[in-house]
């Protein structure tokens, strides 16, 4: 009788975590808004920090992906940006994962070995640049722990121009390069 009955609870809280995983609050980084000013980003080894605020200049793209090495992320958004024929008109550009430097290094060698596109890969290790720029949600049902949007952000100047956030967090229709880089 207490197996049935933990297992008919059971079922509604898996639920509940998979529609968590889709379903967030649609609040997040907005056009005008300015880049956090936080030295919480690295590229390539831990002590390589990087502060997006200072090293963006001029304008740019930030694109955020919930994790590196995930299906669609390594097979169609990165990609979407790596071969579009406006990416050098786009200024810097920088892909952000909560994931540590040595796999978004690794990532980025893996989607761009030659490294012609120009586009850096950034570990947000801890997620503070994600949850500064409010795109954070909880995916501990997939993931494990709290994970990126998936988002792209036309800077210009430090500001945000024009953001593309994924309404159901991890969706590739607004944040696509053909959305954002036209």
């Amino acid at each position: 009788m207490f197996a049935a009955r933990r297992l008919t609870t059971s079922i509604p809280r898996a639920l509940s975590q998979r529609a968590l995983f889709h379903n967030t609050a649609p609040a997040f980084v907005q056009k005008g808004d300015s880049i956090p000013d936080l030295e919480v980003l690295v590229e390539n080894s831990p002590g390589n920090k990087l502060n997006l605020a200072k090293e963006l200049k001029g304008k740019g793209v930030i694109i955020g992906v919930p994790a590196a090495f995930s299906p669609a992320c390594s097979s169609s958004h990165i990609p979407g940006f790596i071969k579009h024929p406006k990416l050098k008109e786009a200024g810097q550009v920088f892909v952000v994962a909560v994931n540590d430097p040595f796999v978004t290094k690794a990532w980025g060698v893996s989607l761009d070995p030659t490294g012609e596109s120009g586009i850096r890969f950034l570990g947000d290790p801890s997620g503070k640049f994600s949850d500064a720029l409010d795109v954070s949600f909880d995916s501990t049902a997939i993931f494990g722990n709290q994970r990126s949007k998936r988002y792209a952000l036309l800077v210009e100047d430090g500001k945000v121009k024009e953001a593309f956030v994924e309404p159901d967090n991890t969706g590739l229709k607004v944040s696509a390069a053909e959305n954002v880089l036209g």
